[in-house]
């Protein structure tokens, strides 16, 4: 994985995985998905000594940002999240706090395109869009360190869920078959829930798909 290092950290009620993906030279850091506990993921920062550089969201439901706020106070960093998920961050319906308990409408600083690159933590990030989930849906991949963030669009052995607002089932098995399982086997998928899994697992095991 070269100098990138990531730290799991499961947040919120519905145990939602919480990233830092951090440079072990730079001691900076990216937060992906702060679904809750801002305090907690920003004393882990502070413990493993990394400088927290920018927070990325895979999608807009509560559990992946419902922490993001809080975590912008305490690190001042920009927030990244897909141009198509403006309609989710901002609808207390669409992006469930509502229907969980907890009304939040929210919005990031940055919206990103499908393809974009990135220059942090001294390598590249590359975004891709991976519409099912939610339209908005966004994968981050670390091309050097053969790393991506799945979010909730493609876990070990299953997939998203696609009945919540803007949600396509068969957008999502096309999405992934066409932008993530095309990436080498040896990529290290880390999703939104549970287990972290490879790209070549995936296509060997996952029931979803025929390869």
């Amino acid at each position: 994985m070269g100098d990138i290092i990531v730290i799991t950290n499961q947040v919120g009620e519905l145990m939602t995985n919480c990233y830092i993906a951090g440079n072990t030279k730079t001691r900076e850091a990216i937060v992906i998905d702060p679904g809750d506990e801002a305090d907690y993921i920003y004393k882990i920062l502070n413990q493993e000594k990394f400088t927290c550089v920018g927070i990325f969201l895979t999608h807009g439901h509560l559990d992946h940002m419902g922490g993001m706020k809080r975590l912008k106070e305490l690190t001042g960093v920009m927030t990244y999240a897909s141009e198509d998920e403006k309609e989710i961050l901002g609808s207390s319906s669409a992006n469930l706090s509502a229907m969980l308990g907890y009304p939040l409408e929210d919005s990031v600083d940055n919206y990103l395109t499908d393809g974009a690159c990135i220059k942090i933590l001294d390598t590249e990030l590359k975004c891709i869009s991976v519409p099912g989930h939610t339209r908005g849906g966004m994968c981050y991949y670390f091309e050097d360190a053969k790393v991506l963030f799945s979010g909730d669009t493609l876990f070990a052995s299953s997939i998203g869920r696609s009945d919540f607002p803007t949600g396509d089932g068969e957008l999502l098995i096309s999405s992934i078959e066409e932008k993530l399982l095309t990436l080498p086997d040896d990529t290290v998928v880390y999703p939104g829930h549970n287990n972290h899994t490879k790209i070549g697992r995936e296509k060997k095991f996952n029931p979803f798909f025929r390869f």
